[in-house]
């Protein structure tokens, strides 16, 4: 009998697949968060000797495809990358295919960025290996929530009694929507603030706890947390909003700043764009963690890693 080419579909993903903030428990959250700050990328740890890390990316990045690389290599892995130019996936093979393909060379963890939602969840109901979502189209970016709350607990300490504000394209951020999920499980209210064209009403359902507003400065008014988010020029062309106008309602400046608490933190997952999103007054000011939530990548991703090759401690 001829033997099939990718497995039949599974009940549920692979022990120690990371697809969504979602559907994860506080305390799971909590746990990876805990063994993220164990984790110390300029000391290696040969937690993942001679396991196979695939990075399967669909679409360009930088700071997450390197820092998933960065972190697989301090624990000891091999890393592989494949990208869609240049492949068979160029050439029309299908995701199946390919999950297949890599499973079958050896890899014991696939990291998957995709345009599509949902194609993480895919490949993972036919493999038998863990499957991390790196991002899948504007569903969710379950990495990227979980450094950032790396990022304000180094900060802040404890999430008890903070709250925080998202600015921005709330819409077609997949940021915006594990960030969502992450801080609301762990008890931190959530105001989501941009215009009707980025921050739609149904926006408030996406998770318990979030309210929306159409004024930068109500929003910020005793926030802790100002998470910024990209703003794309194009996807202001033909929208009521035109960019300056963006710009003169909801660009983060100094004087904005000041009114959310002193020692708030201003974070954005870039890349950021200069002018039209934060000033640079503001990107490179003290209150900025910017950077801080680039380097908080290796550590957390670390601990995602070891958390989905069994080797968390």
């Amino acid at each position: 009998m001829m033997q099939r080419l990718h497995p039949q579909a599974t009940n549920k993903p692979a022990r120690g697949s990371l697809l969504g903030i979602e559907h994860m428990e506080a305390k799971d959250i909590l746990g990876l968060l805990k063994l993220a700050r164990r984790m110390n990328p300029l000391k290696s740890r040969p937690l993942l000797r001679n396991k196979r890390v695939v990075l399967l990316f669909y679409e360009a990045s930088t700071r997450t495809r390197s820092s998933f690389e960065l972190a697989a290599k301090s624990l000891g892995a091999i890393t592989c990358l494949v990208l869609s130019s240049g492949s068979s996936v160029e050439k029309g093979e299908s995701l199946l295919d390919t999950g297949g393909t890599l499973r079958a060379v050896g890899a014991d963890v696939i990291v998957i960025r995709h345009p599509s939602a949902g194609a993480p969840h895919l490949i993972a109901r036919h493999l038998d290996i863990p499957v991390i979502n790196a991002g899948d189209g504007m569903h969710e970016h379950p990495s990227q929530a979980l450094l950032d709350a790396l990022t304000i607990l180094k900060h802040k300490k404890s999430f008890k009694g903070l709250h925080a504000t998202i600015v921005g394209d709330v819409y077609h951020s997949r940021v915006a929507r594990s960030a969502c999920h992450l801080l609301t499980k762990v008890g931190v209210p959530v105001t989501l603030c941009g215009p009707p064209e980025f921050v739609p009403e149904v926006a408030s359902t996406l998770a318990p706890g979030l309210r929306i507003t159409r004024h930068v400065e109500e929003a910020l008014r005793g926030t802790d947390v100002v998470l910024l988010l990209r703003v794309q020029k194009e996807r202001l062309a033909g929208q009521k909003i035109r960019v300056q106008d963006y710009v003169a309602r909801y660009q983060m400046t100094a004087a904005r700043l000041k009114l959310a608490r002193r020692d708030a933190i201003v974070m954005h997952p870039g890349p950021i764009i200069r002018g039209l999103e934060l000033t640079s007054e503001v990107a490179d000011g003290p209150q900025s963690v910017i950077m801080d939530e680039v380097r908080n990548g290796v550590p957390m991703r670390m601990a995602i890693l070891a958390r989905a090759l069994g080797k968390a401690r």
